[in-house]
């Protein structure tokens, strides 16, 4: 099996992509969260 070698620049890329998909995914979490949070804290005020 061959093996690609990645350069240092590709490889500070696919870090730093990585490092920015997880934070979206991070961030999409904390979202749906909170809306369920307010969702269920207003029925249960009403």
């Amino acid at each position: 099996m061959e093996m690609v070698k990645l350069t240092e620049a590709q490889r500070k890329s696919r870090r730093n992509r990585n490092v920015a998909l997880g934070l979206v995914l991070a961030g999409l979490v904390i979202l749906f969260y909170a809306i369920t949070i307010v969702k269920i804290g207003g029925g249960m005020a009403g």
